[in-house]
């Protein structure tokens, strides 16, 4: 069992979705291959990263992707492939320990600056769509929720499954409650989106996918 990550919480997704999400720290150095048991186990369809290793020269997270492949524990992690987007970077990776393996996606946002929200949503935004389209195309394929994380796993990590949440939210009611999915939130855990310039992200990326469909609530 993965018994030494300090923060690990299942949240539901839109429409009280059961097990969409799991959020948690980054990887410490002694938690790294608890981490690959975790995405292992779970069969996580994607791993969503939102921080650098470091910023303003402290350590936010441990380094946990090998740059071919690596062991960790018992499972051995390879990088098939890398794909740069702009903000983030795409790794196809395949986890294997002795018959068992799993293949799944890291998706690394790099673009978020220390101590402050981007001043762009868009590229966020891209992130979390094709995070969507691998999450819901796993649907029925027998795999579990996609890990969400951090530094500390509940301020970008918050920001990111709500804006997932609120996408969803506008495709199927045509309009979206930010307060309350980020209500909803932290009833599961105290904390989740932690500033309120966090806060008013969630709000711009929002209405930045707004702006692409063909109706929104315009007060209805």
């Amino acid at each position: 069992m993965y018994t030494r990550f300090f923060l690990l919480l299942l949240l539901q997704g839109y429409d009280s979705e059961d097990r969409a999400y799991i959020v948690t720290q980054g990887p410490l150095p002694h938690t790294v291959a608890d981490l690959w048991q975790l995405v292992l186990q779970e069969r996580a369809p994607a791993i969503v990263m939102i921080t650098r290793l470091q910023e303003k020269q402290r350590v936010k997270c441990e380094p946990y992707i090998p740059t071919h492949s690596g062991l960790y524990g018992d499972i051995t992690v390879t990088v098939r492939q890398v794909l740069n987007k702009s903000g983030y970077t795409i790794r196809q990776l395949f986890l294997q320990r002795g018959d068992e393996s799993h293949e799944t996606l890291h998706f690394w946002y790099t673009a978020w600056p220390d101590h402050k929200t981007p001043s762009e949503a868009d590229q966020l935004l891209a992130m979390a769509l094709q995070v969507e389209h691998v999450r819901k195309s796993a649907c029925g394929v027998a795999l579990g929720p996609v890990v969400v994380h951090c530094s500390a796993g509940i301020g970008r990590s918050g920001c990111f499954v709500a804006i997932s949440i609120a996408i969803n939210q506008l495709l199927e009611e045509d309009c979206v409650d930010i307060l309350g999915i980020v209500c909803q939130m932290r009833l599961d855990r105290g904390g989740m989106v932690q500033t309120g310039e966090q806060y008013e992200f969630i709000h711009r990326a929002v209405a930045l996918y707004a702006a692409t469909l063909p109706s929104v609530c315009n007060g209805k």
